[in-house]
């Protein structure tokens, strides 16, 4: 099969194919004696694979290690192993993003919670203060804090320019 049906039956672009046999994962093709590709119908099964792993929140590295370059020469135990930490690495990061979503629905009702009577600076100032370790809530003081008005300098300038 040449690359252009493989393409179209893959989903995928050529050069995104030629960069998976130049990177190792898809084995090299045969050439025709016109000089194009000819792809085996494994080809297409193997695409498929790294696609769904990529998916999966596997590395090309990973892959790479993972599929046998002979799709009968699985290796179980491998396999079996890397999907398990996969699973696992998931597990985690659902975790760590289930942690940082609890934290931002905690900040964002204490900044819609804020008193008519508050300015924004001020309100980011009570927020940050209850979210902030100690050591960085005087610098989140003096980032939140009005600034001098610059008027007059740029009142100088532009009659000096």
């Amino acid at each position: 099969m040449k690359i252009g049906e493989l393409a179209k039956k893959s989903g995928l672009t050529a050069s995104r194919i030629r960069f998976y046999e130049s990177s190792g994962l898809l084995r090299t093709a045969s050439r025709q004696a016109n000089g194009y590709r000819d792809y085996s119908p494994d080809a297409l099964v193997v695409l498929h694979i790294i696609t769904s792993a990529q998916q999966a929140g596997f590395s090309l590295d990973e892959i790479r290690n993972l599929v046998p370059a002979d799709l009968s020469q699985w290796q179980h135990d491998e396999l079996i192993g890397a999907l398990q930490r996969k699973v696992q690495d998931i597990e985690a990061m659902q975790a760590r993003l289930a942690r940082s979503k609890a934290q931002l629905i905690e900040i964002l009702a204490d900044i819609e919670a804020k008193p008519d009577d508050v300015d924004c600076a001020s309100n980011a100032r009570r927020v940050l203060a209850q979210v902030l370790p100690v050591e960085m809530k005087a610098v989140a003081e003096a980032a939140t804090r009005p600034k001098p008005s610059q008027q007059g300098r740029n009142l100088r300038s532009r009659r000096l320019g």
